[in-house]
């Protein structure tokens, strides 16, 4: 990805409104956006996600590709979305169904770009997916009912294709490998 060059806030509000038409059960939509687009707030997020690391893993113990990994990055892409679900632990829909919805805003998300020429990915390090990043993100408390909690579910990364560059292409197996025709 460039991170030079930036999405434009209007394209990553319809990459947002997009997934925000995601399925959930009961009009829950569980899920929340925190968008990191200036190169200052994507180095707070690189630094939050080292301190994360550093406070996990005792110093010995280390290791320097991964904490470099997470310093650099949020800094390699332009934009850089925390995806946290909302959870209602004594609540009519069951976590899972809100943790598939949540991953079903994301799709909607990363399909959405790359319709628009964007590429993105899905990053889902443990620092990432953890309580003190949800914490950071100000979501300590709760919507008001006393019973909230969430989740992180990681960080997707989004930006164009460096210059002279093709997307990378994915490889998946054979459909027929995946599929099974009832009836038929």
């Amino acid at each position: 990805m460039d991170p030079e060059r930036p999405v434009p806030r209007e394209v990553l509000e319809e990459l947002l409104e997009d997934a925000h038409w995601a399925p959930s059960h009961g009009l829950t939509q569980p899920w929340r956006f925190h968008v990191f687009r200036t190169p200052e707030s994507r180095a707070e997020l690189a630094g939050q996600l080292v301190a994360l690391y550093d406070r996990a893993i005792p110093g010995p113990e280390r290791d320097p590709a991964k904490r470099a990994k997470l310093a650099g990055g949020p800094r390699r892409a332009p934009v850089v979305v925390a995806v946290v679900a909302r959870i209602e632990p004594d609540g009519k829909i069951p976590e899972w169904e809100e943790l598939a919805a949540v991953s079903c805003a994301a799709q909607n998300f990363m399909l959405s770009a790359h319709q628009r020429g964007l590429g993105s990915f899905w990053s889902t390090p443990p620092v990432a997916c953890s309580r003190e990043l949800v914490e950071w993100l100000g979501h300590a408390g709760d919507d008001g009912d006393g019973d909230d909690e969430y989740r992180a579910l990681g960080l997707l990364y989004l930006g164009w294709p460096l210059a002279g560059e093709a997307a990378p292409r994915s490889v998946r197996a054979p459909l027929a490998e995946r599929v099974t025709w009832h009836g038929e």
